[in-house]
């Protein structure tokens, strides 16, 4: 695992997902909402943004989070191992809402700078909707990619942690 690239719907937990496994696997881990937002939620011109991720994946390694559907195929050619965090819609939802309470009038650290959390009718759509929207194109995409990528669908928190677990003790044989 040298570039890995995590994806799913918002609220699936991809960032903090991302940070532990950055931790075990002693690996930086860049997100992209932080590469395409500006401060007050303006986002950065597409070819910087590409520019942005490409500098990233011309690294020896690193962990992506985040969908951006646009710019999915250049880091999933990228990529050696692609995880999924693919969580019902309901969780997905409350998380949002919970991370919506807990951020509120503030930025996240995986957020673009200056970008307050906020949360929105047509983003809370967009959150209900993904799995029927977004899901099946991340599912097509995924499976026409190359037999040596690593794919890994997490679907429940529980099998995240596990994952996780499983990391751990390969790289250090020792648990979280």
């Amino acid at each position: 695992m040298k570039r890995v690239m995590v994806v799913g719907c918002p609220g699936a937990g991809k960032s903090t997902f991302s940070k532990h496994l950055g931790r075990v696997l002693n690996k930086e881990v860049y997100h992209l909402d932080q590469l395409f937002w500006l401060p007050g939620w303006v986002m950065r011109e597409r070819e910087e943004f590409i520019s942005l991720q490409q500098e990233v994946m011309n690294q020896d390694s690193w962990i992506i989070d985040g969908n951006f559907g646009a710019t999915l195929p250049v880091r999933l050619e990228k990529a050696d191992t692609v995880i999924w965090l693919d969580l019902p819609r309901e969780v997905c939802l409350y998380r949002i809402l919970k991370r919506y309470a807990m951020n509120r009038n503030r930025t996240r650290p995986d957020m673009g700078e200056g970008c307050e959390e906020k949360l929105d009718w047509e983003f809370m759509k967009y959150v209900w909707n993904f799995n029927q929207d977004k899901r099946p194109k991340l599912k097509e995409r995924l499976h026409k990619a190359s037999p040596q990528k690593a794919i890994h669908i997490l679907r429940s928190t529980k099998e995240s942690d596990h994952f996780l677990k499983n990391v751990q003790i390969i790289q250090h044989g020792s648990t979280l």
